[in-house]
């Protein structure tokens, strides 16, 4: 879903037509036929000029801030970020940020597709260099603003995913897991990092963000890793360890996959019913405004999901050449679809108690939002209520407002994450600010 994984040749031909802003038929479906756990999968359309419907990002001006549902209030917990990507809370309450971008050297993607993914990327708010740090927010007298803020990390490599294992931080950059000594309280770090494990990365590199949660062992990490293409079209060679979660050996590096067939993995979190891993998922492009859904899943150890042979489940796609039969008869569906073209990243169970007890073991998700379906889907914070380890109802939408009645994006949520005090925090890498959400009365 992110410009680095388009097909870049149609495309092009929409850019050279003066039709970047928005080329391709208009849904009359809403986004809603591709949500639940059995959405409608309508036929495939391709064509030779896709549907490329950008939100140009503004970023909010004046007092502007995204709406929050009923019973909620949302305020800037932190702004004047650089391009905030991904959020992790630590036992004492302090929040890290990772700032960060695609690599400098746009995934080895070069000539007129490199020239027209810049122009994609800009046009979405995306093109910004990389900040390649972790800034530490701090919120010491509980106003719900952090008053303080330090570079904890610098000269990393397009960070994502961040864990904390007794007094060992470990980050996620789009190339390895590194590790850093970490006390608590402290506000910088300057030690060198230790690598831990390579993650799939080299000169081609679509999907360039990773990220990482610890095992209940504390010794082993999942990673997650999406795919170097749309649908495998820069050859399987180039997919290794990719399109899936790794499992990684905190101690020797060793890495294996654990699943596979996820074209772009992005949110990890252990479910708290079920202590079972699940995911948020980016599919396909280039099918239709309603098609593929981007997705929820639990992860199931050994399981295959389809990509790029097929989707949700054992539905062919037949642009895919050769063909796997055999993988396509073995592909699980996924648990819950979360509609097409969302841009499904952040991924947050609630398991605090600030919040009203509706929320309590659901589901937060970041919908980044998404350039392949007219009209816009995603640009939005949904919650997914759970019972028994599993999806039980219609998602709630939880922040809105981040589109203007243009179309232009005020703000595209990313990374989620519950702080100390129980508050919902919203990584906004569009509106640069790390949106809170408390109740609206005590």
């Amino acid at each position: 879903m992110t410009a680095p994984g388009f097909t870049f040749a149609p495309a092009f031909a929409c850019v050279c037509l003066g039709l970047l802003a928005g080329c391709g038929k208009h849904s009359a479906a809403p986004v809603s036929i591709g949500v639940g756990t059995d959405p409608e999968l309508p036929e495939p359309e391709t064509s030779l000029i896709p549907v490329v419907n950008i939100a140009p990002a503004r970023g909010w001006e004046g007092d502007l801030k995204p709406l929050a549902a009923e019973g909620l209030q949302v305020n800037a917990f932190a702004d004047d970020l650089d391009h905030p990507r991904w959020l992790y809370t630590l036992p004492n309450g302090d929040v890290l940020v990772a700032e960060s971008n695609s690599p400098a050297q746009l995934s080895g993607v070069k000539g007129i597709k490199g020239w027209f993914a810049k122009r994609v990327m800009k046009k979405a708010g995306a093109a910004v260099p990389s900040a390649d740090r972790i800034t530490l927010l701090r919120d010491a007298d509980g106003d719900g603003v952090a008053e303080f803020r330090s570079a904890l990390l610098e000269n990393l490599h397009s960070p994502f995913g961040m864990a904390l294992i007794g007094d060992q931080l470990f980050v996620a950059n789009t190339d390895a897991i590194v590790q850093f000594p970490y006390a608590t309280g402290d506000t910088r770090i300057t030690a060198a990092g230790t690598r831990v494990a390579d993650l799939p990365a080299g000169k081609l590199n679509h999907h360039w963000t990773k990220n990482i949660v610890v095992g209940p062992d504390k010794q082993t990490f999942y990673a997650s890793v999406g795919s170097n293409s749309n649908i495998g079209e820069n050859g399987m060679d180039q997919e290794v360890n990719r399109a899936a979660i790794l499992r990684i050996d905190r101690q020797s590096g060793q890495t294996d996959v654990f699943a596979s067939g996820l074209r772009n993995p992005v949110g990890l979190a252990w479910n708290p019913q079920s202590a079972k891993l699940w995911t948020t998922v980016n599919e396909r492009d280039e099918l239709g405004n309603n098609l593929v859904p981007d997705y929820m899943t639990e992860v199931q150890e050994g399981a295959f999901y389809g990509w790029p042979y097929s989707y949700f489940g054992q539905n062919v796609d037949t642009r895919v050449s050769p063909q796997r039969p055999d993988l396509v008869a073995t592909a699980v569906s996924p648990s819950y679809a979360l509609g097409s073209h969302v841009a499904a990243l952040g991924l947050e169970f609630y398991i605090a108690d600030l919040l009203p007890a509706s929320y309590k073991n659901g589901a937060f998700i970041g919908l980044h939002g998404s350039w392949n379906r007219k009209p816009h889907s995603g640009y939005k914070v949904i919650f997914v209520p759970f019972a028994q380890g599993q999806p039980s109802g219609l998602p709630q939408d939880i922040l809105t407002g981040f589109l203007d009645d243009d179309g232009n994006a005020l703000g595209r949520p990313v990374g989620v994450t519950t702080n100390k005090e129980g508050a919902l925090l919203v990584a906004d890498d569009v509106g640069n600010i790390i949106w809170r959400v408390v109740p609206s009365s005590p």
